[in-house]
């Protein structure tokens, strides 16, 4: 039996043009809010310096156009080359209908279109479900798109320290969007796949508004969430997945060029890297300059190493999600 190989062709991101210093987001939500903050704190505590924040005329999918036409142009392809377009993100135009269908309006597309969701595992969640379509013969080439825009779920009035407590963790975001594409390929592609859900704690953090459970309402509308509880879980599950990983596939740290991780908050990286032993140059340092990403982080840092990987250089993606679920990718360039 013929295995199916399946790789990553291309990738291309989108970052909107608008850049705000930690230093300054803090001053202005200390000054919103009548709060004496100590100097420094947000950036101290998130390790990021700045990020990028989306236009108010732009939205998740306008990030994720941007980058699905310059991935398309990257592989030399049209839109109609495309037999499945799958907009992988936390982030999306409204609830109703699913933003890959304005995405495909913007692209000129005519695929089969639909939404993939779990918080930041959403974009690597989207490749897992590329891949399996093209195996079994659903479609024969891929987009996955994500566009980003969790700034706007970031409260930018608080009421006490409490509130800040419950919000600080939106004071990481950054907005941008990310595209890949997915083929057939005849060495490499993606070697690996491992995932580890544990959903007794999907109320630890998340933005509760536009669902059934509460359509409506200001307040449901901002990120709030427990910081300690979440990286706590990521450490009791991150080095048993890392492990599992090498021990099925027989690969260690030297056997990678890079390593991508989805990047929350710089102790949190600084944590995971002492956890699980991977090399500090393996990384691809996004966060201080873009802060957390949600499910555009490992694409946005695929697209900073694609151009200069090799044929056979392997790199390992691991995602972390709200839910809470962790991911692994082994991929090969073909």
């Amino acid at each position: 039996m013929i295995m199916t190989r399946v790789g990553i062709t291309a990738a291309a991101s989108a970052l909107p043009d608008r850049e705000v210093e930690t230093a300054d987001l803090q001053r202005q939500v200390a000054t919103a809010s009548g709060l004496r903050l100590p100097d420094g704190m947000f950036e101290q505590l998130t390790g990021v310096q700045r990020r990028r924040i989306a236009g108010d005329d732009e939205y998740a999918s306008t990030l994720a156009v941007t980058a699905a036409r310059r991935a398309l142009d990257e592989a030399g392809l049209d839109p109609l080359d495309v037999d499945l377009l799958l907009f992988a993100s936390a982030s999306r135009d409204m609830v109703e209908p699913a933003t890959a269908h304005i995405v495909q309006a913007a692209l000129g597309s005519r695929a089969h279109a639909l939404d993939v969701t779990n918080a930041c595992n959403s974009f690597i969640n989207g490749i897992d479900l590329a891949r399996s379509m093209i195996i079994a013969g659903r479609a024969g080439r891929v987009l996955v798109v994500t566009g980003e825009t969790p700034t706007r779920a970031m409260r930018r009035t608080l009421s006490g320290m409490q509130q800040v407590r419950d919000a600080f963790a939106g004071y990481t975001f950054g907005d941008g969007g990310a595209a890949v594409l997915l083929e057939q390929v005849n060495t490499g592609g993606i070697l690996d796949i491992d995932t580890e859900t544990h959903s007794e704690h999907w109320q630890v953090g998340g933005i509760p508004g536009g669902g059934s459970r509460h359509p409506r309402g200001d307040e449901h509308t901002w990120f709030s969430g427990e910081g300690h509880t979440l990286r706590a879980v990521f450490e009791k599950v991150g080095a048993g997945i890392i492990e599992r990983v090498s021990a099925r596939t027989g690969l260690d740290w030297d056997d990678y060029r890079h390593v991508l991780v989805h990047q929350v908050t710089g102790p949190y990286l600084e944590r995971f890297t002492e956890i699980t032993g991977v090399p500090s140059d393996k990384l691809v340092h996004t966060l201080p300059s873009l802060g957390n990403l949600a499910s555009a982080s490992l694409g946005v840092q695929l697209t900073r190493i694609f151009p200069d990987l090799q044929t056979g250089d392997r790199v390992l993606l691991v995602g972390l999600g709200g839910g809470i679920s962790m991911m692994t990718m082994v991929w090969e360039k073909a």
